[in-house]
């Protein structure tokens, strides 16, 4: 960094599409001083994202290196040697890759790179192969760790144990809340938009790629038993992903089965997140495993009730609006508590939700002063160590 020049952060992630952790960096991104501190990406997929874009734009790099497929980590550590080598003006690493973010940390250790910062935004369940390797990683990765960051305390649990949670730096998940302000015309152009004319159709929404995390299959069986219920209904799916067409014409043809192809709507991946949720009139994320969700943020920040499955932390209801059920419950009772809930809250004033999310300190503003701060900070502690 030169005296006139930014200090430039790299940033290790996937992909820079439309998910959670790659929404939040944009907005951190684009609320910096990009005077004083702006970032670079380091990339594991060969094609054009839907960020990448904006990131030029804004002064940003991208990089790119092969996947990080077990297949591929040999191949991985190699490039990754070689780029350190290559770039030596990077002296901060801001890692999103969860437990994988063990290879290149270790490799940035060993070659000198001071800040060294990991970020958890995820707490997987369950057992596979995949199981074996993130145990592997994830028990060795703080000792290449300068600064643990996490969305909240359950993914910081996860990524680096219990033990260490007095090292972990909650970082949150903050949005524009300005942009997510409910506004009833912009509610009634949306809904017009895809046909939803009647002032009384129920318009429950959802935002997640198609994953299995995202227990689409069983959004799709909770969101018949609304149907039966409230036949005047709808359901947005907002979202896409990588390799993710199998799924989701899975997903397609059980809704075909169910005879709901004209209730559901998939809306792909999109960059107007903020009106549509102005749309909808209830947020569901029936998943089976979340950090703290960046969608539950802008949810509540358009005022809407929520309701999330019981593997979702609790930590991410900021406004009092969210109500959490089991998975073990049926579809028919989340049906029936989802009615209920948008029965309660009929005629509340959707425009304090943007404010309750500030409140609870989610607005991006003061957030990006702190983080711009906290690398300039952590660079000079680094030097006088």
């Amino acid at each position: 960094m030169t005296e006139h020049a930014p200090l430039r952060v790299l940033v290790l992630d996937t992909v820079m599409d439309r998910g959670g952790a790659e929404t939040m960096m944009m907005n951190y991104l684009r609320h910096f001083d990009r005077s004083k501190v702006t970032y670079d990406f380091l990339v594991n997929r060969d094609y054009r994202a839907a960020y990448e874009d904006e990131i030029e734009a804004l002064g940003g790099r991208i990089y790119r290196m092969c996947p990080m497929y077990p297949q591929y980590f040999g191949r991985y550590k190699r490039e990754f040697r070689n780029f350190l080598e290559q770039h030596t003006e990077y002296r901060i690493i801001h890692s999103n890759l969860e437990e994988r973010s063990y290879f290149p940390l270790r490799i940035a250790a060993e070659k000198g790179i001071p800040v060294r910062i990991a970020h958890a935004h995820n707490r997987p369940v369950g057992f596979n192969l995949k199981s074996i390797f993130r145990e592997y990683f994830r028990m060795r990765l703080p000792k290449y760790v300068t600064h643990m960051f996490a969305c909240g305390t359950e993914a910081g649990d996860w990524l680096y144990g219990e033990k260490n949670r007095d090292r972990v730096i909650q970082q949150r998940n903050a949005i524009d809340t300005s942009a997510y302000r409910y506004d009833a015309s912009i509610a009634t152009q949306v809904r017009e938009e895809f046909g939803v004319t009647d002032s009384g159709t129920f318009v429950l929404g959802h935002v997640g790629r198609f994953f299995p995390q995202k227990n689409h299959t069983f959004l799709i069986d909770i969101f018949a038993e609304v149907h039966k219920r409230h036949p005047n209904s709808v359901l947005w799916l907002v979202g896409g992903g990588e390799l993710n067409d199998a799924l989701k014409n899975q997903i397609k043809a059980k809704v075909d089965d169910f005879g709901l192809s004209d209730a559901v709507e998939f809306l792909g991946v999109r960059g107007d997140v903020n009106r549509l949720l102005q749309g909808m009139d209830s947020f569901i994320l029936p998943s089976l495993y979340e950090g703290l969700p960046v969608t539950m943020i802008e949810a509540q920040a358009s005022g809407l009730p929520c309701t999330i499955s019981d593997r979702v932390p609790e930590q991410c209801d900021v406004t009092g609006n969210v109500q959490i059920i089991g998975l073990n419950a049926t579809p028919a009772e989340w049906a029936k508590r989802i009615l209920d809930q948008h029965a309660e809250y009929a005629g509340t004033n959707r425009t304090e939700g943007a404010g309750k999310v500030t409140k609870a300190g989610f607005d991006i503003k003061a957030n990006a002063e702190w983080l711009q701060r906290f690398y300039v900070d952590a660079l000079a502690e680094s030097t006088r160590v």
